[in-house]
């Protein structure tokens, strides 16, 4: 595997600025929620000091979160490659994120293959999991949860005779005039045309 040059300027900016966003308390909560789905003690040996890179070497190569996914919503990833090849670890995380979408997750809270495999944004997988874990709440999953429940939506009804009666209120949106008319203001000099 390539390894990333660490990049300067703009790009080394940005990857601390992602680096700084990262939380260790949610990213240990993901975790347990993840031994929790499934019923096993899988980190056991986690590494607080260096949490961002644990999180990656135990995630990388996607038979975890394959197996996650196929807890939540049976049958959702057909076949989870064993395998140590690079393309087939890629290809579990991208059966994971496609089971993810499918399952209703969307897709702008789900992370890309590259920011696990390649350790590019694993703030983003974190997010991705917590996303995963709202979702299954709201799925009616009565298993473990993990951070606040997805909200839900509320829509309003109004009568007719409602709607007719708010036609004739100026909102406080539209802004107001106050009563002022544009009757008699001229702005600057008059222009004066002369014979």
């Amino acid at each position: 595997m390539a390894t990333r040059p660490t990049g300067y300027g703009l790009t080394a900016e940005t990857k601390r600025k992602i680096d700084s966003k990262f939380d260790a308390d949610l990213a240990n909560q993901a975790l347990n929620w993840v031994e929790a789905v499934l019923e096993e003690n899988l980190f056991d040996d986690r590494d607080e000091a260096n949490l961002k890179k644990y999180v990656q070497d135990q995630l990388k190569d996607g038979t975890i979160l394959c197996r996650v996914i196929n807890k939540l919503s049976p049958g959702s990833v057909k076949k989870v490659n064993a395998s140590k090849m690079a393309f087939k670890m890629m290809e579990n995380i991208g059966n994971f994120l496609q089971g993810c979408y499918n399952y209703g997750v969307k897709k702008e809270d789900l992370f890309q293959t590259a920011d696990l495999y390649e350790g590019a944004n694993i703030v983003q997988v974190v997010n991705g999991l917590a996303a995963l874990a709202r979702k299954a709440q709201s799925s009616g999953y009565d298993g473990p949860s993990f951070g606040p429940k997805e909200s839900t939506a509320a829509p309003r009804e109004f009568t007719q005779e409602q709607l007719e009666a708010g036609k004739s209120i100026i909102g406080l949106q539209m802004g107001s005039n106050k009563g002022a008319s544009q009757a008699g203001q001229n702005f600057g000099k008059t222009r004066q045309i002369l014979d």
